[in-house]
């Protein structure tokens, strides 16, 4: 062979054996995951919205009408309120319990695994055991009531929102209601940003936090200029996550408080269950889980972009 000559690559058992291996992964993905996908995008743009099935071609038709129900609305508002308070929650809590656990203290394992013993709960049974704790007659109102409190909250059956301004036909603002639904994902989630910063925290060198302190840094200081900096991706890899599982939210709020009095803690996905299975509209309910999929794609898309160029510039 000439000297500068391109090697001919050669097909190999090797290379054989990984296409085999891949070949039945890859129908799977493309028959019940991009196959599905394409099928519900076709239903969503027909008329089918009754038990019999309809290939009539509607378009955008069910995408509007969904988009200017009062319902549907009130889920939009609903899922950024969730959305917000739970990644913002769940990133102080996780990182509060993490800097905790960094100090090395004694039995980290016995409160590190305390702390992520939630997630291995359902959601399901989260809302049970939450809606028992959060209800006006039981739980925490018990002991609120031996303590001689009259007036006790009504926590998720509160159809208040504040603040109150109308847009559309819905009011914008914090449902109060939507909540106590925050407060026990974050119970639940917390300890999975935990595990992830307490990663993250391991992973800084102490040579800098060394040459910090030797600068004259004082805690807060270091906590500032060189933990939180070096945390960023950390961060953002939580925020995504935990935006997708936000996004998909169902069984916590199908068991803690379903749709709530005037939609206060309804969802996209629980609109679109009741709406599919229970209303049997399926083109309608095809659109808005294809809503639902564009509005978690508009996050991991720019995320995964990102982290190939990152990879490519290493």
């Amino acid at each position: 062979m000439q000297a500068g000559a391109p090697r001919k690559h050669r097909f190999s058992w090797d290379t054989f054996s990984a296409v085999a291996t891949l070949i039945p992964t890859l129908l799977v993905l493309g028959v019940f995951v991009y196959g599905f996908i394409g099928w519900s995008v076709y239903v969503s743009l027909t008329n089918w919205n009754s038990l019999i099935p309809s290939n009539t071609f509607v378009g955008l038709q069910n995408y509007l009408d969904i988009l200017q129900t009062y319902r549907f609305q009130s889920d939009l508002r609903n899922i950024v309120v969730f959305t917000v308070f739970f990644i913002v929650g769940c990133l102080v809590v996780g990182l509060f319990l993490a800097l905790l656990l960094d100090q090395k203290i004694r039995a980290e394992g016995f409160f590190r695994s305390l702390f992520i013993f939630p997630m291995a709960i359902s959601f399901v049974s989260t809302g049970v055991v939450w809606a028992w704790i959060l209800n006006p007659n039981t739980g925490v109102n018990l002991i609120l009531k031996s303590f001689g409190m009259k007036h006790l909250p009504e926590w998720f059956l509160s159809t208040v929102i504040i603040p109150n301004f109308g847009l559309g036909q819905i009011d914008v603002g914090i449902p109060l209601a939507l909540l106590a639904v925050v407060i026990a994902a974050v119970w639940q989630m917390s300890g999975f940003a935990m595990a992830v910063y307490l990663s993250g925290l391991r992973g800084i060198s102490d040579e800098i936090k060394e040459a910090a302190r030797i600068d004259g840094a004082g805690a807060w200081r270091l906590f500032f200029a060189i933990t939180l900096p070096q945390l960023r991706g950390t961060t953002t890899t939580i925020i995504i996550i935990l935006t997708a599982a936000s996004l998909k939210i169902f069984g916590l709020i199908y068991a803690m408080t379903g749709s709530g009095q005037e939609f206060v803690t309804d969802m996209p996905s629980m609109n679109m269950f009741q709406t599919t299975f229970q209303g049997n509209e399926f083109a309608q309910g095809a659109a808005i889980a294809i809503i639902l999929l564009l509005l978690l794609a508009s996050f991991i898309i720019p995320y995964l972009v990102s982290t190939l160029r990152r990879g490519d510039e290493a």
